[in-house]
């Protein structure tokens, strides 16, 4: 949850233009990292290497298993994953053999997929939101999520590593960071920062850690790190995805979603995890305006004729992200998309402290609930325990950073209070019909595109993030869907072009960042740099 998206004001300063690269120097040299064989292979080439008999399940998990200990643990040390799955390997043999005895179940058959430590699992992995308040905590079953991968044949290899409490802990903290896991690095450049609570999620995928990820977001952490880590980030329309069983922030604006190394993957995934559950009410709309497969949408001449619409107003945080993405609006024009130049959407003075405001009610409200229903033996069963457990454990938990948010939002009342529905009314209407659904009816566009953030900023633990620009916050309160997409790079850290649309509109944003991939094909597998070079 990108929370200083709306707390902080004038960062803009915070990174300014770097000069050009020279020679490295000694210390400057990339990590020498073994090849590995997997590295930015999809999934759809991986399923053919198991249909074909070149791979198996079990090699698969056991390859991306000396990966994790090459990469994650030692070498580089990025940090990215919390624990990986004891059962990996027996749960790779019975696919393996399921796929001799009657073929394959669909395109995740076999496939190792990473999950966010908020996402419940009954199995042998815990689920903690990287707190220690929560370690041990074995959930008493699937989230939906995990229990839709599973039946797809996926094979839930690790959990990864996040900003503790999905980024809504302190008003300082660095993005990465956990009390269990430390603090994830960029695979990029690793004293960088991979962004957004799904920051392990972002860093795992990106290093081929495992074939994909799902993360989840609030406001901005699916597609931040999938921008910092140079991936396809999909944030789904918030019902596509149950969030039954998932750690949460907001019951407005939380969903899950896949992070992917390419548009193709994401959209494989997406398929595998959407779909109306019964647990999630919400959900419900999804068994008519969600799909089983979102692999037909995708069309590399899928711009021609687009109406695009370029949210300016997102423009100018940084130069060079400015040039990054006007060489990409030029790609979008010679694929043949009408580019409608600028669009006009609500200001974030205007929704920035109602939102804030809306999740501190709901965090208090959302969490107590799931933590009431863990099972047995708990430490925490409600925000004020996971409160005093901080403070009792002060040099472990809160080292570097407090927990301002947390003591913010156990001060607030219930859900019928006036300031809070005043709030949430108001940011719907705002960012909904007068804000994208106005934007995009008024000028017939099937999306907008805007830069989705700046590159990766040094991590600093004593001072926190240093966020210099996003547009993640409109989407993401109207609970509309959003796609980034890798789009070049600024001194070679990645920047990705996000796609907004409308409620649903996620065949629609698949097919637009498709198009946009597979002219410009922009992603580069990362290179483990210590340091940016001088």
């Amino acid at each position: 949850m990108e929370r200083r998206a709306f707390l902080r004001s004038g960062a803009v300063a915070g990174l300014a233009a770097l000069a050009g690269r020279v020679a490295a120097g000694p210390s400057e040299r990339a990590a020498a990292v073994p090849a590995f064989e997997l590295a930015e292979t999809g999934i759809a080439d991986l399923q053919a290497g198991l249909s074909a008999g070149r791979f198996t399940a079990r090699s698969l998990v056991l390859e991306y298993l000396e990966r994790i200990e090459t990469v994650d643990r030692s070498g580089p040390t990025l940090r990215s994953i919390l624990e990986t799955n004891p059962d990996a390997l027996s749960i790779a043999d019975a696919l393996d053999a399921e796929r001799g005895a009657r073929g394959a179940r669909g395109p995740l058959h076999g496939i190792p997929i990473l999950l966010k430590d908020n996402i419940d699992t009954a199995d042998r992995m815990t689920t903690t939101a990287g707190s220690l308040a929560l370690e041990g905590s074995v959930a008493a079953q699937d989230s939906a999520v995990a229990r839709r991968l599973r039946e797809a044949g996926a094979i839930l290899l690790a959990k990864t590593n996040m900003s503790e409490w999905a980024n809504f802990r302190s008003e300082r903290s660095s993005s990465g960071w956990s009390g269990r896991g430390g603090q994830c690095r960029n695979p990029y450049v690793l004293d960088r920062n991979p962004c957004g609570s799904s920051s392990g999620s972002g860093a795992a995928t990106s290093a081929s850690l495992g074939a994909a990820a799902i993360g989840t977001e609030t406001d901005g952490s699916i597609v931040c790190p999938s921008n910092a880590c140079g991936l396809v980030g999909l944030k789904p329309t918030v019902g596509l995805v149950s969030r039954a069983g998932i750690i949460p922030i907001s019951h407005t604006q939380d969903t899950a979603g896949p992070m992917a190394r390419t548009v193709r993957d994401a959209a494989i995934v997406l398929g595998a995890i959407a779909g109306p559950d019964p647990s999630d009410a919400v959900t419900a709309p999804a068994g008519t305006r969600g799909h089983a497969d979102y692999l037909p949408f995708l069309d590399a001449a899928g711009a021609k004729g687009a109406r695009i619409g370029v949210a300016r107003q997102f423009f100018g945080f940084h130069g060079e992200v400015d040039r990054v993405i006007g060489d990409a609006l030029d790609a979008l024009a010679k694929l043949g998309a009408e580019l409608i130049d600028p669009v006009e959407l609500p200001d974030g003075r205007e929704y920035g402290e109602n939102e804030l405001t809306v999740l501190l009610y709901e965090f208090k409200a959302d969490l107590n609930a799931y933590l009431a229903a863990l099972p047995a033996g708990a430490r925490i069963r409600t925000l004020a325990d996971a409160i005093a457990f901080n403070e009792k454990h002060l040099e472990r938990e809160m080292p570097f950073f407090g927990q301002e948010l947390f003591l913010r939002s156990q001060a607030l009342g219930p859900l019928t209070e006036p300031a809070y529905r005043r709030a949430l009314r108001a940011n719907l209407k705002l960012l909904r019909a007068k804000g994208l659904d106005a934007a995009l009816d008024r000028e017939r566009l099937d999306a907008i595109v805007a830069p989705t953030g700046g590159p990766a900023w040094p991590t600093d633990l004593v001072n926190g993030d240093h966020y210099v620009g996003g547009s993640s916050s409109p989407a993401a309160i109207a609970g509309y869907p959003s796609i980034t997409v890798p789009a070049g790079a600024v001194h070679g850290l990645p920047v990705g072009l996000s796609f907004l649309g409308r409620a649903w509109s996620e065949p629609v944003l698949l097919r637009l960042a498709y198009a946009f991939e597979q002219a410009t094909l922009h992603r580069r597998a990362p290179e483990f740099w210590p340091t940016l070079p001088a």
